[in-house]
This record gives C-alpha cells, structure tokens and sequence, in this order.
C-alpha cells in the first residue's frame, strides 16, 4: 500500500464514524511534554539574551512558540498516523485511534502554525518568527515526511528542529542570531541522539512494525552502544561551553560537568549491557536520566542569567 493510501485510510476509522474529540484531545495534538521543553529552553534564551524586552512582549514571544511547537506536534501526528497505530507508544494518540481525523488536525495544524508565525512577527520582530516558521517547516516536512521513513540518520539531522527554540527566544530580545544562542542550540541537538536512540532500544520491535529506519533496527544494538557513548560525551563538553565562552559563570560551569560526567555514565552502563537484553535496563535509566540532564542544564542557565541580570555578578 502506497504511503498516500494509507494516510487516506487514516481519514476514518473502519466503523466510517470519526467522533470529533474533545479538548483533551486537541490538546494531546499538541505533544505537550515536548512542547513543555521547547517552552522552557525558548525562556531560557530570551532571558539570557543581553537587552531588555517587555514584559507583555515576552509573553506574548513565549505563548507564540509554545503554539508554534504544537502546531509541530500536530502536523506530525496528521502525516505520521499511519505508522503511529502500529505502535504501543504511540497507538492511542488521537488521530490512530479515530478521536479525530486526519483532516481536521491538519487543518488545526497549519492554522496554528499561521497563527503562531502571524504573532510573533507583528509583536516582536520577523527574525523570531521566519526561525519559528522554519522550525516548524523542519519539523513538520524535513524531518516527519522525509527524514524519519528514509535515513537512520533521522534523529541526528531531525533534531535541529527541536533545538531552535533558545535561538527563537535570543531572537526575540536582541534580533539577531548570535554565538551564544548557537551554543545553546548545540547542547540540545548533541543531546537529542543519545536521548532517542536510548529510546529505541527499547523500542526497536515498535519502530521494526512501523517499518522507521531507526539506528538500532538498521545497524544494530553494538553500533547504536558506539554511537550513544559518542554522542553522550559531545553533550557533556558541549554543556560547558556557555562557560567556556564567558556568558555563564563558573558555578553553571561546574554543574554542567557533573552533570555531563553522569551523562556519560549512564551511557557506559547502556554500551556495557550484554547485545540481545530484553530487559534494557540501562537503556531505559539512560533515556529517563536524559530527560533530567537537560532540565537540569537549562534551568542552571537560567538560575545564572537571572542572578546576571538581577546582581550583575555571573553565578
């Protein structure tokens, strides 16, 4: 079946009956535990970004990448439904499980990102906002209809999308996309492998049904080991780099390395776990660990430019 038919199929479930979900759904659409990180870090980097901006301003900057990021979600929950019902983990999103159809999220989808893209523009500035349209563009197109299904290189490239945001939000205080805005995209693009091929580890049976060509289904457990540890340790330099370039203080700085040190303990212990373990235990430590190093990295940074911005003295 060719990939157009069977998003077409999508469009109504087998009883021929979509009921139009509730708010609940609309909001699922959203992802919002990731558009949760993309808000955090976009914070981040509008209040570490030199300059001031309006209080109002920067409300408004925030709501309109949280809305961007949704639209994100939903349009890779309207183009990825096909693969998404044959997989536990993603089998009871709305679009799969008939709640709401194929249609109607694309069409929430690209009203929302207009909407979010309209926004930031007319109340910012338009740097912010064509990085916020080709976030979404990446996202949605780049990374969900092409790179996803035809490289197992998806994660590596993929993950810019989910980067930009602490770009977007330097953008919106100083117009500009500078050294230090590309230094904290970097963290969290050498941060996205390690994070994700954890994930497919223990996934990989998931992702196997689903026919994505995701690294432990195509080069193996050994090599993906290889590639996480790699990719675990560029994160942990990558995390003192804010330091190391002078616009964070040595107290971050420290952090940062502990917290990158445990990064790549974690990763150890996953490269160390016997091939063909069905547990994955390690895996699956590292991938929940993952998820702390960054909240952790970030909220250190913005402890440090608050405390910068507050007493004038980098923490």
């Amino acid at each position: 079946m060719a990939m157009t038919e069977k998003h077409d199929a999508l469009s109504a479930p087998a009883s021929m009956e979509i009921l139009e979900g509730d708010a609940g759904d609309f909001f699922a659409l959203l992802k919002p535990r990731v558009m949760s990180l993309v808000v955090f870090t976009a914070l981040v980097g509008l209040l570490m970004a030199p300059g001031e901006i309006h209080p109002v301003l920067g409300f408004l900057a925030i709501l309109a990448i949280a809305v961007g990021a949704g639209a994100s979600g939903a349009l890779n929950m309207w183009y990825d439904a096909d693969i998404d019902i044959l997989m536990t983990r993603t089998a009871k999103r709305p679009v799969p499980a008939g709640r709401i159809s194929a249609e109607t999220t694309l069409a929430f989808g690209l009203f929302l990102s207009v909407f979010s893209v309209a926004t930031l523009g007319l109340m910012v500035n338009w740097l912010s906002a064509g990085l916020l349209a080709f976030t979404i563009f990446f996202y949605a197109v780049v990374y969900s209809m092409w790179l996803k299904r035809t490289t197992p290189h998806n994660i590596v490239i993929g993950g810019a999308a989910g980067a930009f945001p602490p770009i977007i939000g330097w953008a919106c205080v100083t117009n500009t996309i500078s050294l230090e805005s590309i230094a904290l995209f970097a963290i969290i693009f050498l941060w996205t492998p390690a994070h994700f091929w954890a994930l497919a580890l223990f996934k990989a049976d998931d992702y196997g049904r689903a026919g994505v060509p995701m690294l432990p289904n195509v080069a193996g457990e050994r090599t993906t080991k290889h590639q996480i540890v790699l990719y675990a340790v560029l994160t942990a330099l990558s995390g003192v780099v804010p330091t190391l370039m002078g616009f964070a203080g040595i107290i971050y700085g420290g952090i940062a390395a502990v917290l990158g040190l445990v990064f790549v303990w974690y990763a150890v212990q996953v490269w160390r776990m016997p091939d063909g373990d069905r547990k994955m235990v390690p895996a699956k430590k590292l991938f929940a660990y993952s998820l702390v190093y960054l909240f952790c990295v970030f909220t250190a940074l913005l402890v440090d430019a608050l405390v910068t911005k507050f007493t004038g003295l980098a923490a």
